[in-house]
């Protein structure tokens, strides 16, 4: 190897380090991140071989292309309300029942992530498996773990089941000799033994394991903490509040919120109502100790001394305001703003009343905090507002009885059925027939589906492009280039003679099952993306230099890096349910890390007896 290759990979090797600690520290988003290796790739181009074509090659990537049609795919099924029929249903199955609810919960997930993206999938079942535990009286953190875990097997069946399968795809087309990619269910007589696998851990060992962080009938003012932040007022003659608007008193008093008012047994909501405060009503105010303080020394209020303000307190009486929790997913917008930038209150009659961060609990000083993907908000909207959350995804409301007040709610309004539904099946059935057909490169047969899907109304442009998880999408694009770098300078070379070298003490197996337990450690501190462009091209140079089966080792990548369960960062459905389950980061280790043990070695015997070595 000569000099320039040395210090090519050195340098290549730096930059690789860079951005794991970038990755693990998440000091910006990994996209940005991401992007950054760009510029930087081409500003070191002399060391890494890479210019600025090949830098940007990324996003012309038949794997990136892909991934973007099979998001706006899956939105068009999504659309027709299947998934939430579904979920409806499987809550008359359950009849109660404690282990039907967790059978019901992954035999339904897992299928169904094949062919769907899991992402949204989890998105909807999160609220669903809530009211599930709720009617089985168990806690709900006993369902949503192995609804993530179920939803992360079952992206092993199919070729467009996860985007770290599509782009091993790629990968085996430009390294592997003799090859044009992956067909559509190449491996999934693999992934089937995995996901059953992996289900009957969930339904025995993982079920055992898996802890009940929330209290079954958890009440979301003692689940937060707020029961201080809670006060009941009485507005007398003499108050400064008398005759003004609920929202003009917040505007004149902004450190308190008064959530509801109520007069001669009826209530209505606040902090956005026109109503006017009057002499005789009672208010319930959130707020700071001091602040509320405050507030009832300068309006001239008084307390009132009587039970402590609980959810039943705000269902007692009917009112358009509901209490819900809701998950900041790493798509929303709000992720970065603080609070107040967020516009919750101003323009979407949203208060939050606490946040909850994995074990951090925030509840003062609210406006000013920044939103991470992943924090739980507890809040106080309206049922429009739900429902606009819901439409847009900017919030992931994960207590279904919120969406069970929308006005009229029943099975029709709940779960609607497009009368596109068959149009938008047949379509996605289409793709998939197509591809696995080989009529059709994966990659056309998708970007057709989505102009069907567009032409025919099952979807529109702008729910299209706003499918799109376009922060992966940069993710993608901008660490396909550092792989190029990696394999152009020989640090591929360089990483795979550590492996190579296990076989003076290992069998072939046992170096395939090395490289498959690396990979996937590594998907669980950054991303399986990421593992997938950096550790491919090193098991394929492995298995060259070894003489072993190319495809064996390309498989065993894509397997790892798409089985990631012992963090809540590694997998983003585990980051979905880490709030609402009130996990903490060792329940990931306990539950997911003799699963992935479990499926490191049932795979690796699988490539093996499968495609050979």
């Amino acid at each position: 190897m000569s000099v320039v290759e040395v210090t090519g990979a050195t340098v290549v090797f730096v930059l690789i380090l860079v951005v794991l600690v970038a990755f693990l520290t998440e000091v910006v988003p990994n996209d940005v991140t991401a992007i950054g290796v760009v510029a930087a790739l081409v500003i070191l181009e002399p060391w890494t071989g890479v210019g600025p074509r090949a830098a940007i090659s990324g996003f012309a990537n038949p794997a990136t292309v892909t991934i973007i049609a099979m998001y706006m795919l899956s939105a068009g099924v999504q659309n027709t309300g299947v998934v939430e029929r579904l979920g409806i249903h499987l809550a008359e199955f359950t009849a109660g029942k404690e282990f039907r609810a967790l059978i019901a919960t992954v035999c339904t997930t897992g299928p169904l992530a094949g062919f769907v993206n899991n992402t949204p999938i989890v998105a909807v079942f999160i609220p669903m498996v809530t009211d599930l535990a709720e009617n089985s009286g168990i806690s709900p953190s006993k369902l949503l773990l192995p609804l993530s875990y179920a939803a992360i097997l079952g992206g092993t069946l199919t070729l467009i089941g996860t985007s770290t399968n599509i782009l091993a795809s790629d990968f085996a087309r430009l390294l592997v000799d003799g090859r044009d990619g992956i067909s559509m269910f190449e491996f999934s007589s693999l992934g089937v033994v995995l996901l059953a696998v992996g289900l009957a851990y969930l339904l025995t060992v993982g079920w055992r394991l898996t802890p009940a962080r929330v209290p079954v009938d958890s009440d979301p003012i003692a689940e937060f903490g707020i029961d201080d932040y809670l006060t009941h007022m009485q507005v007398r003659s003499e108050s400064a509040i008398a005759g003004l608007s609920v929202e003009e008193s917040d505007s004149e008093y902004p450190d308190i919120r008064i959530l509801q008012a109520r007069r001669d047994g009826t209530a209505y909501a606040g902090p956005h109502s026109d109503r006017l405060i009057e002499a005789g009503d009672t208010l319930i105010v959130h707020g700071s100790l001091q602040a509320v303080n405050q507030f009832r020394e300068e309006a001239a209020l008084s307390q009132r001394v009587q039970k402590p303000v609980t959810e039943e307190t705000f269902e007692s009486a009917a009112t358009d305001g509901i209490l819900a929790k809701a998950v900041v997913t790493e798509d929303s917008p709000f992720v970065g703003e603080t609070v107040v930038e967020t516009g919750l209150h101003d323009y979407h009659e949203t208060s939050v009343l606490a946040v909850r961060r994995g074990s951090d609990l925030f509840r003062a000083d609210i406006d000013d905090r920044t939103l991470q993907a992943g924090d739980l908000l507890l809040v106080r909207t309206t049922p429009a507002s739900i429902r606009y959350f819901t439409d847009t995804g900017d919030l992931l409301v994960a207590d279904e009885r919120a969406v069970d007040r929308l006005p009229g709610a029943d099975i029709d309004e709940i779960a609607p059925l497009s009368p596109k539904t068959p149009v938008a099946i047949g379509i996605f059935a289409g793709v998939i027939a197509l591809a696995a057909l080989d009529a059709l490169p994966i990659v056309i047969a998708a970007l057709a589906g989505v102009v069907a899907m567009v032409v025919t109304g099952c979807l529109t442009t702008a729910d299209a492009y706003d499918a799109v998880s376009w922060n992966v999408i940069f993710l993608l694009a901008g660490v396909i280039p550092l792989g190029i770098a990696l394999e152009t300078t020989g640090g591929a070379t360089i990483i795979s003679e550590f492996l190579v070298a296990t076989a003076d003490v290992l069998p072939l197996v046992g170096v395939l099952f090395v490289l498959y337990a690396v990979a996937g450690l590594l998907a669980s501190v950054i991303t399986p993306v990421a593992t997938a462009v950096l550790m491919i091209p090193v098991g394929v140079d492995a298995a060259a230099r070894l003489g072993a089966n190319e495809f064996s080792f390309l498989l065993a990548v894509m397997f790892a890096s798409a089985t990631s369960f012992m963090t809540p960062v590694g997998y983003q459905t585990n980051l979905m349910v880490y709030g609402p389950g009130r996990y903490e980061f060792v329940d990931f280790l306990r539950v997911g890390g003799p699963l992935q043990l479990l499926l490191a070695i049932v795979a690796t015997v699988g490539i093996t007896v499968v495609w050979g070595l």
